[in-house]
């Protein structure tokens, strides 16, 4: 007869196994029999060990084995024969009036995946940036690919935004210091972000020789954590002050960013379409955004908890891992799993849902489409070429595009049911420059 599946919940079902006991018996008895003859125990030589002292030793290790393994069989046969596709794993639980001495009964408890219904999305508008990319644009990209490989040469002035500074300092907070909180000869470009802009401020019209104590208060969310939210009074010395000397828009220049014959056009020209594939990718990722969170918002669907979970457990691993490569402290230390809820269960709704409009609507990544998303990858590279076939040597690579590809074929989909308006951004804004 086969097994009834009962419904407990939105997507949690629970269904009732029940396996003969002369079957578990002898594949008990079986599994003995084969280690007995390999068996190797003090006393005895191998393949001699008394069938009794085997048992002793091995069955009930053997017939937890055997039940896990015969259970898991009948649950998956009962799942396949019934089509249902389960979420996660399956919680085995000894059945509550189980009597029957000719069978050993049990429940699995599972979840299965929701029905998934792409929701209308004719009312939905998505806004598409429209930007153009200037000659301006371009000189100021230039600009800043100056900036990046600016030298820096020793003047006797004060220090200004820019300028690169050697200093000493000392801090303490409430009279103590901190980690960190001293250091001989550190030098910093003065306005890059990498120390406090207070810091940095304090600094600016300091003589070289000069010395000055100032107060610096911490972010609340600094990521030092012993010092967030807390004033230290720095005692900083000015050793030097370095002036940066920016490279002449020149035929070096033009080398140094990998045109070969020095062409200043030639380069400007590369510039511009590094440019425009930057503006071209936002762009597709700004309506990708929107997309997305389009097909949320229209398709309300219950997510398995199983699922949620093991979202939660990778997107835990992938921090802990990024942590490390960085070279971050407490790397190792465990995150709360509610740290990650919302992106896990978010993550997994959309998964769910764009493998349904996928499904639907047949939205295939075909060969040509993969291969022209791979040569888009390489183009910004030296040798295009050794990149295209960095991504085909390794089918996981390959994968990974292909998967970006579907997503891409989603989007192209989507945008065809939703009313899209384009709108002009300014390029300083698409690229989040500040000035």
């Amino acid at each position: 007869m086969q097994a009834q599946v009962e419904t407990t919940g939105q997507l949690e079902r629970r269904v009732r196994i029940a396996i003969p006991r002369a079957q578990i018996e002898t594949e008990v008895e079986n599994r003995l029999k084969r280690i007995a003859r390999t068996v190797k125990l003090h006393g005895f030589r191998p393949g001699k060990v008394p069938m009794k002292i085997v048992a002793q030793q091995y069955e009930g290790q053997v017939r937890q084995e055997v039940i896990s393994e015969v259970g898991s069989q009948r649950i998956n046969d009962t799942l396949r024969d019934q089509q249902i596709k389960i979420a996660g794993y399956p919680r085995i639980e000894p059945a509550a009036d189980a009597d029957n001495v000719d069978q050993l009964e049990f429940t699995a408890v599972f979840e299965v995946y929701p029905e998934v219904v792409i929701g209308n999305l004719a009312d939905i508008k998505i806004e598409r940036p429209v930007v153009q990319v200037t000659e301006q644009d371009v000189d100021n990209t230039i600009e800043v690919l100056r900036k990046q490989r600016a030298t820096f040469a020793p003047v006797e002035r004060a220090a200004q935004t820019g300028d690169q500074v050697d200093i000493d300092y000392l801090g303490k907070i409430a009279g103590e210091p901190f980690v960190g909180n001293e250091a001989k000869g550190f030098v910093v470009t003065l306005g890059q972000g990498r120390t406090l802009a207070e810091f940095d401020h304090a600094i600016v019209g300091m003589q070289p020789g000069e010395s000055k104590t100032f107060d610096v208060t911490f972010p609340a969310d600094y990521q030092g954590k012993e010092v967030a939210g807390k004033t230290a009074s720095f005692e900083v010395k000015l050793n030097k002050v370095l002036e940066p000397k920016l490279p002449d828009v020149g035929a070096e220049f033009a080398k140094a960013l990998g045109v070969e014959d020095g062409d200043v056009a030639k380069m400007r020209a590369e510039v511009r379409a590094n440019i425009e594939r930057e503006v071209e990718k936002r762009v597709d990722n700004k309506v990708k955004e929107q997309v997305m969170q389009a097909l949320i918002a229209a398709t309300p669907l219950s997510v398995p908890r199983a699922l949620i979970d093991s979202e939660t457990e990778r997107l835990a691993q992938q921090m802990r891992q990024d942590m490390q490569t960085r070279g971050i402290q407490g790397a190792d230390v465990a995150l709360p799993p509610a740290f990650f809820e919302e992106q896990a269960q978010r993550r997994v709704a959309l998964g769910l849902i764009l493998a349904e409009v996928v499904k639907a609507n047949n939205l295939k990544a075909d060969p040509a489409q993969v291969r022209k998303q791979v040569e888009v990858y390489a183009e910004s590279y030296e040798h295009p070429e050794q990149v295209v076939a960095w991504y085909y040597e390794n089918p996981t690579r390959l994968a990974e595009v292909e998967s970006l590809a579907l997503e891409q074929n989603v989007v192209s989909w989507a945008m065809k049911q939703v009313q899209v308006e384009d709108k002009s951004t300014p390029f300083d804004a698409m690229m989040g420059i500040n000035k």
